[in-house]
């Protein structure tokens, strides 16, 4: 009972993590996924601390008893970080959403033109685009086990993560509703969307003009002239290099290049151009 209530009482710690699991299209509860991220982490900081750690610590007679003050800092700085895995998944979901809104919104602009019911063009959307096929599925999966199409399509836009989506969902949530023609309306919601998105391409174009000038700096001719002066100035002075220490500097300039790789990767606005 006492295992329970602690399980319990650590969740509602994270008040929005039920909302973020579903957005994320997680299945576990919860509770569960709280109990398995905390002993997933207590391993891992144990192994990292008491076997890694300790098995250096051993070999350079450092205290032990350090250990038992570093390992609650290790799950302290992991916990919070694996609790983070449905908002990067969140993330990515919005990103690939994102890149096909455009292209399938008018696929359904086209599908309700040619006089495709609501229910059968959306059935069609998700049958040809991936990632927003995972929602408009969920949708047609609803309707099909007998809820209303206007309540699946409000469940969706309530759960989905992507604002993009969730004004082409309001559209036709409002059609549905009033019995209004949505096309034109879905049509005025997608060219913002489109015009968003070049805007964001633009902001794109600007950031990359001084990421590269750093990348050049730091991660090119940094690294080849200072390598040069490091071992011509070596030279005079009589300072030995080992080839350890030329592993270890590839190591860096190696982490330095990753880092920029990411940074220019992660600053790219969510767009297919």
């Amino acid at each position: 009972m006492i295992k329970i209530k602690f399980w319990t009482r650590l969740t509602k710690l994270f008040p929005n993590l039920k909302m973020k699991l579903i957005q994320a299209g997680m299945q576990d509860e919860p509770e569960y996924f709280v109990r398995k991220i905390f002993i997933s982490t207590f391993v891992l900081s144990f192994g990292f601390v008491f076997v890694f750690l300790g098995s250096i610590f051993y070999k350079m007679q450092i205290s032990m008893t350090l250990l038992l003050l570093i390992f609650p800092l290790t799950f302290l700085i992991l916990f919070p970080y694996f609790l983070k895995v449905p908002d990067v998944k969140i993330m990515r979901s919005e990103k690939e959403v994102s890149r096909e809104i455009v292209f399938a919104g008018r696929f359904l602009i086209v599908e309700l033109e040619s006089g495709v019911p609501i229910s059968k063009a959306i059935e069609n959307t998700g049958k040809n685009y991936r990632s927003i096929g995972r929602h408009f599925n969920e949708i047609i999966g609803k309707v099909n086990l007998g809820t209303q199409l206007e309540e699946a399509i409000a469940d969706t836009v309530e759960t989905t993560s992507s604002n993009d989506l969730r004004k082409i969902l309001w559209q036709v949530l409002n059609s549905l509703k009033t019995g209004a023609d949505v096309t034109k309306a879905l049509g005025a919601t997608i060219d913002q969307i489109a015009k968003e998105q070049q805007i964001l391409v633009q902001e794109y174009g600007r950031k990359l003009n001084p990421i590269a000038m750093f990348y050049m700096m730091i991660a090119v001719i940094a690294p080849s002239l200072g390598i040069t002066m490091l071992v011509i100035v070596s030279s005079f002075i009589g300072f030995k290099l080992d080839l350890m220490f030329f592993f270890a500097l590839i190591a860096v300039i190696a982490v330095v290049q990753f880092l920029f790789l990411n940074i220019i990767k992660a600053s790219r606005p969510p767009v297919d151009f």
